[in-house]
């Protein structure tokens, strides 16, 4: 097995094009179990330690670039007040010691339908910085999942960064395991509150091959929102709309069964998740903005 060893972006992106076969190694939390297992063996290992801007972080008024190995533990840290749903899903990653390795752009690279950053970035509304010596692109999230562990990159293609809008609602994050902590999920649920477009983003996990919105659901909602006067009043989601939703988002799911759940218990697993993680992120709104009235939809 070749080890390439790049010392700058432009060494990689070099390396990449001239062996598109070589598999990018980060963090490792994923391909080390995979090659300490035998269950891969690629001919070549292209290692992105050295490459410092990939571990760094900016933010601006309207959101956050994320390098591509930035680990969960500073979305969990100084990152949450502005990524709040991700920071929630960041918290459910493994032990300490894999938030300090883990990271989104990792996360995105595996495509597992089970990954837990990937609701959250789905709901967020987030965008993968994808380069390579042709050039730079960016990736609607909801595009870059192609099938069970693939993605939309090309061969001679890396993850630069994650581009993630600051959040202007309320967010939260969900999920069903077999324990409370280092578990991989059963299924998970993200839901995002965007007052000011008036809009609702959700991100569904290890429900359906790979991970995805329930955009029935999200209509639905956002329709129930805006006719109901919501927004403007806080008053509360009808516990019919808050059903529906939950319905609505448990049809987008097409699950398998597998060692960890059934797919009816998904389904299952999932409407209720969406129910509740609704109910938390409108009685937020409805707390942050002042207005009166019971925020339940349960």
């Amino acid at each position: 097995m070749d080890f390439l060893r790049p010392a700058g972006w432009p060494e990689a992106l070099a390396a990449k094009a001239a062996h598109p076969d070589a598999v990018p190694l980060a963090g490792g939390t994923d391909l080390m179990v995979e090659l300490n297992f035998d269950r891969r063996r690629p001919e070549r290992l292209l290692d992105l330690g050295r490459i410092r801007e990939l571990y760094e972080w900016e933010t601006s008024p309207d959101g956050v670039r994320l390098g591509a190995s930035v680990p969960f533990r500073d979305l969990v840290g100084p990152l949450r007040a502005r990524l709040p749903g991700l920071a929630r899903a960041a918290h459910t990653v493994g032990s300490p010691q894999i938030r300090n390795r883990g990271s989104v752009g990792g996360n995105l690279g595996t495509a597992s339908p089970a990954g837990d950053a990937h609701p959250a970035l789905l709901a967020a509304g987030a965008r993968v910085e994808a380069a390579s010596v042709r050039g730079t692109r960016m990736i609607p999230v909801e595009d870059f999942f192609t099938g069970p562990k693939r993605n939309a990159l090309a061969p001679d293609e890396l993850i630069r960064a994650v581009h993630v809008d600051a959040a202007r609602g309320p967010q939260e994050f969900a999920k069903v395991g077999t324990r409370n902590a280092m578990v991989i999920a059963v299924c998970a649920f993200a839901i995002a509150l965007h007052p000011h477009a008036r809009t609702v983003r959700t991100g569904i996990g290890s429900a359906a091959p790979t991970p995805l919105r329930a955009r029935e659901a999200e209509d639905f909602l956002t329709g129930v929102l805006d006719e109901g006067g919501h927004w403007e009043h806080g008053r509360p989601v009808p516990p019919a709309a808050a059903r529906r939703f939950a319905e609505l988002a448990a049809a987008a799911c097409a699950p398998l069964d597998d060692v960890r759940g059934s797919a009816a218990y998904r389904r299952h697993a999932i409407k209720v998740l969406a129910r509740r993680t609704l109910h938390w992120t409108w009685t937020a709104h409805t707390s942050r903005t002042g207005r009166e009235g019971d925020a339940s939809c349960a």
